[in-house]
């Protein structure tokens, strides 16, 4: 089994930076403010032949009594539970700290392999950096600079020189399987869902919006079949985002989307569909990713609410109109499986492997069936058709004079082939390529 280590320490002394580099991944959000990782966060890395996983932590606030801090410790204390290895980070040029001590009282009551790093111990002796911290009684602390990389593969080998060499079977992979990026505007419930599809509180689901800052991805299984949730920051309007770390947020949110095979939209039955809400599926459909529609709090809407809420999703999403919908309550666990079969046939489509025979067939007869409209002199001329790529399926058409095919048609060749494929809930993008005419350069010179 790979190793799992946990970071932690109290705000702001480099957890997520050693995040990033044991990965070798800018998965973590990194800026010079206290408190901007808040759920845990894992990634996976490895070590020569050595693979491991790693759980970046909020900071630990030993004082907070109440708030968010407290919803931070809880989801440190469940990394601790979870890993194999602690790595107690402190900060080499601030000092021993208070809360520094106060955490190492309860890592010591664990029976765990903890180890003591002191970070940013770049440009100073050792000795005089991790001096102070023997008085922690955690061991020997290792100096190390999570920025510049010193001292850190030193540390890593002694970590996991305390597990065992993984079987060859367990060789480093990566499985095929549905990634689901979870995405919406603040407070609309995406972490709610995530922890009610997960069945544990996985990550934080908090009264206030921008509780969720970095991308926080959540392997699980559900009917025997494994999934990535990506839990993803609330996407909000250009110009909104002003604190960097925000800006921080939207971009690995588009991140996640792009890295997502399918994008949950999650929406607020009782605030309706906003702009915002329709700036965030625009995101979506940017990025050509399947999409299923999830109207959470459905419970708590009226009848009033409930049709307002309908018809807005016909006439503001409209352009969405090939994702399935759902209306459900994530604090209740309502409508979850039916949510997740359209996950799953989403998947399918997105990912769908379509015969060139068969993609022929169904072009002629759609032709044969509705020809596309003359332009000028000429019709264009559709002649077979291929696969040219998936996640979503691209469909690439061959022909004459194929610069002359109008929207309309376009888009009725679209239903067509999603007819015919049974393509649920992804773009599907149709090309055409029109074949060079060999007596093109002689007619232009008679």
């Amino acid at each position: 089994m790979k190793p799992i280590i946990a970071l932690v320490g109290r705000p702001n002394v480099g957890k997520s930076t050693l995040f990033n580099r044991l990965t070798r991944s800018r998965d973590a959000i990194v800026v010079d403010v206290p408190g901007v990782t808040r759920d845990r966060h894992y990634g996976e890395g490895r070590l020569g032949g050595r693979p491991y996983f790693v759980i970046d932590t909020g900071g630990l606030e030993p004082d907070a009594k109440e708030g968010i801090f407290v919803e931070m410790a809880r989801q440190t204390e469940q990394a601790i539970a979870e890993a194999d290895a602690v790595v107690f980070i402190t900060d080499a040029r601030s000092g021993l700290a208070p809360a520094d001590r106060v955490i190492a009282e309860r890592l010591r009551r664990l029976q765990k392999h903890v180890w003591i790093a002191a970070n940013k111990c770049e440009g100073m002796a050792h000795e005089t950096a991790t001096g102070e911290f023997h008085e922690l009684a955690l061991g020997a602390p290792a100096a190390i600079s999570a920025a510049h990389g010193e001292g850190v593969r030193e540390l890593l080998e002694a970590l996991l020189e305390k597990f065992p060499e993984p079987a060859e079977a367990e060789a480093y992979e990566k499985d095929d399987h549905p990634r689901v990026a979870i995405v919406g505007r603040p407070n609309v419930g995406k972490s709610t869902l995530v922890n009610a599809l997960v069945g544990e509180e996985r990550v934080i689901a908090f009264g206030e919006p921008g509780t969720t800052r970095d991308p926080i991805e959540v392997p699980f299984e559900r009917g025997g079949r494994r999934y990535t949730l990506i839990d993803t920051a609330g996407l909000r309007k250009r110009g909104r985002g002003g604190a960097e770390v925000e800006r921080f947020s939207i971009v690995k949110t588009l991140q996640a989307i792009e890295a997502a095979n399918v994008a949950v939209l999650v929406l607020d039955a009782l605030e309706g569909v906003s702009d915002q809400d329709a700036h965030v599926a625009g995101f979506i459909l940017e990025r050509e990713r399947a999409v299923v529609i999830a109207v959470n709090k459905w419970d708590a809407a009226g009848p009033d609410t409930r049709a307002r809420m309908k018809s807005e999703l016909a006439w503001k999403l409209g352009f969405l109109g090939f994702a399935e919908l759902h209306f459900i309550s994530a604090r209740d666990g309502k409508g979850l499986p039916a949510l997740m079969r359209s996950v799953d046939a989403a998947y399918a489509s997105a990912m769908a492997k379509l015969s060139t025979p068969r993609l022929t067939r169904t072009l002629i007869a759609a032709v044969a069936r509705q020809a596309p409209p003359r332009k000028g002199y000429s019709r264009p001329k559709l002649r077979y058709a291929h696969q040219g790529g998936s996640n979503p399926p691209r469909i690439i058409i061959h022909g004459n004079s194929l610069d002359h095919v109008s929207d309309a048609y376009r888009r009725y060749l679209e239903g067509v082939f999603r007819r015919t494929f049974d393509l649920t809930g992804t773009p599907l993008a149709i090309e055409f390529r029109t074949g060079r005419n060999p007596y093109a350069a002689r007619r232009s010179r008679d």
